[in-house]
């Protein structure tokens, strides 16, 4: 027997985004509940995942039973200003009331209740729609792949003086998620760092830990200087590769300060193809441009000691599944992926088209930098890209 399709009440409803929020699954929630994961997904997704607000009413709307006794009082005739009186109301509101529901003759409680809840829930419109100069200002810059949080603090910055030039980056994930309003289309998602079909919970685990191998006399990140950490000067790098289909690699550097980025297209992963890589990026900066490398513990740097004796810049290696200790180029390497997904045969893009991607990233406001671009932050009279 088939079985019947499963409808949430108000109550589960606000369970599911109550376990969605704390990071539980669709079939976590689904076993909670009795449902199926993909009716759970059809609930959130409705909303994008976002909790909608529950509605209520101000206390100082007419409520079904004062709506009964205004309808008592026009049959028994009595005047505007009595009935207001013996509901300590103010006449007006008794005299809109009584207008905006077929006047005295034909006045009904319940049809006018009914019309009062049903305009109450008429959708406010948005920033977004009441201004269409700022909409498109937002739509140039998600194709751009900024972040909404991007976008929210350069509004602020560039238009300190114009108040309704100006929106937070939640009202803008709300536009993009939530499918009901369509403010902005749902496809432009494509565009942010994490191409979810909705927002998920920063409590959402990630899997899937790396090992790793251990290079011979290399030297640990906690032998690094406090003054490296504290981001006090340019020139301190953090770097890794990213990878493609058919072996194919990048090289992504990131200065600690400015948060400026470089990528390099590579001819393998082999330590030979990698040190040549970078020891050609650095060779091109002034010596005041690279004091220090910090990488992960992938064998592809295992040449670190003749790329130390040819720039003079020492090289540190993060603790085993340590990547919070080069956070800056990890969270690179994740906007690096907006341009580049997973499963992406990089072998096929160019340097040019490498330099093309670093150009945007640099030009990109930065909530860590109060919204500067890395660009502003370094020298632009000195050539760092490849």
């Amino acid at each position: 027997m088939r079985r019947p399709k499963r409808t949430f009440s108000i109550d589960e409803k606000e369970l599911v985004f109550d376990l969605w929020k704390q990071g539980a699954g669709y079939s976590d929630i689904g076993r909670v509940l009795d449902a199926k994961p993909g009716t759970v997904f059809t609930v959130l997704r409705e909303t994008g995942g976002i909790k909608p607000r529950s509605r209520s009413f101000n206390k100082k709307h007419l409520t079904i039973a004062e709506r009964e006794e205004i309808r008592v009082g026009l049959s028994a005739k009595l005047s505007i200003r009595a009935i207001a009186r013996s509901l300590n109301r103010s006449p007006s509101t008794i005299s809109r009331e009584v207008a905006r529901n077929r006047g005295r003759r034909y006045y009904k409680a319940v049809d006018a209740d009914n019309r009062a809840k049903r305009m109450a829930k008429r959708p406010k419109l948005s920033i977004l729609e009441i201004n269409p100069e700022l909409k498109r200002l937002v739509i140039e810059k998600l194709e751009l792949k900024w972040s909404p949080e991007q976008i929210s603090g350069w509004l602020k910055v560039t238009f300190s003086r114009r108040k309704y030039m100006q929106i937070s980056h939640e009202t803008i994930y709300k536009s993009l998620y939530v499918r009901a309003k369509n403010i902005i289309h749902h496809s432009l998602t494509a565009h942010l760092r994490r191409r979810r079909p909705m927002r998920h919970s920063r409590y959402h685990a990630r899997s899937g830990d790396r090992g790793f191998i251990n290079i011979v006399n290399g030297v640990s990140i906690h032998e690094r200087s406090k003054n490296i950490d504290r981001r006090r000067s340019l020139g301190h790098w953090e770097g890794d590769l990213v990878s493609g289909t058919n072996n194919t690699h990048i090289a992504t550097l990131v200065d600690r300060k400015s948060r400026y980025t470089i990528i390099a297209k590579l001819a393998g992963k082999d330590a030979e193809s990698v040190y040549q890589a970078l020891l050609a990026i650095f060779m091109k900066m002034p010596a005041e441009y690279r004091k220090s490398l910090t990488w992960d513990r992938g064998m592809e740097l295992a040449k670190h000691a003749d790329l130390t004796k040819e720039t003079g810049m020492p090289v540190y290696f993060c603790d085993p599944q340590c990547p919070w200790q080069r956070g800056t180029n990890e969270n690179t390497n994740g906007l690096i992926r907006q341009y580049f997904p997973k499963k992406t045969d990089l072998s096929t893009h160019s340097q040019k088209r490498l330099n093309e991607v670093a150009s945007q990233l640099n030009e990109r406001p930065r909530k860590t930098l109060n919204f500067k671009t890395p660009s502003h932050m370094i020298d632009r009279s000195v050539a760092l890209m490849v």
